[in-house]
């Protein structure tokens, strides 16, 4: 197998634990896309047209942001600790410990969703055509992209400021060319192809499907499909490039 469940487990469970004692980390995960979602009600309180098509796409962006930042920034202070040379010095292997920590910030990926998305659905007036557990789970898709991806450049940074760096360098290019700002239809053909080539594309293509259909496409699936094989291949690069300590 691929990895061990036993010892993905524990590694699940101590990345809890550990986080369980730091309360910054928990606000970050679950205030601030909370916070950033009610900041955006009140600047469009007189345009409601205006954010009731921005806010579901959105509800993309920041859960994945979000999760990008803490899981690159948590997965590289393993490696300049030396918590992680010691794990690895265990009966453990890289992907063990990528997937645990994949699986432990998976979790709170399904918490932020669900509070987020609920929040906005039943308080700040974010209404979609489609049913209200397809906008939360594409959250989900995202907020777990951003953890893959996170995870993924923890590996080739040397330092907190250096994972901090490779965000606008990874997300900074999707969020301009994922369709918000400008319809892929309205883009250069080649700026639309390299669009095409990027996972937030389609997590916006999927939840401006959401906003606007009632029953869920086939189109909206292979969506979310293509982002969860982001997810996928994301992590197993991950724990390919993984370094146990910081040279």
């Amino acid at each position: 197998m691929f990895f061990h469940i036993k010892a993905t487990f524990a590694v699940t469970r101590r990345i809890l634990q550990q986080l369980s004692h730091d309360h910054r980390t928990i606000a970050l995960v679950f205030v601030v896309p909370c916070f950033l979602m009610w900041l955006l009600s009140w600047m469009f309180e007189d345009n409601q047209m205006m954010f009731k098509s921005i806010a579901p796409p959105l509800l993309a962006i920041f859960p994945m942001s979000i999760m990008f930042l803490i899981t690159s920034i948590a997965t590289l202070r393993e490696r300049t600790n030396g918590t992680l040379e010691r794990v690895l010095a265990l009966p453990i292997a890289k992907s063990d410990f990528i997937f645990g920590y994949a699986l432990a910030f998976g979790l709170l990926a399904v918490l932020q969703a669900s509070l987020v998305a609920t929040i906005s659905l039943k308080f700040l007036g974010v209404e979609i055509e489609g049913p209200d557990w397809m906008l939360v789970l594409v959250a989900l898709v995202d907020a777990l992209l951003g953890v893959a991806l996170g995870l993924l450049a923890s590996a080739f940074a040397r330092s907190e400021f250096q994972a901090v760096q490779f965000m606008p360098a990874i997300l900074f290019p999707q969020f301009l060319l994922c369709g918000l700002i400008v319809p892929l239809s309205s883009m250069p053909d080649f700026l639309e192809s390299i669009a095409r080539l990027l996972p937030l594309t389609y997590a916006v293509e999927a939840m401006q499907n959401i906003t606007v259909e009632a029953t869920t496409s086939s189109e909206t699936w292979q969506n979310i499909l293509i982002v969860i094989s982001w997810v996928v291949v994301a992590l197993i690069l991950g724990s390919l490039t993984l370094r146990r300590r910081v040279k």
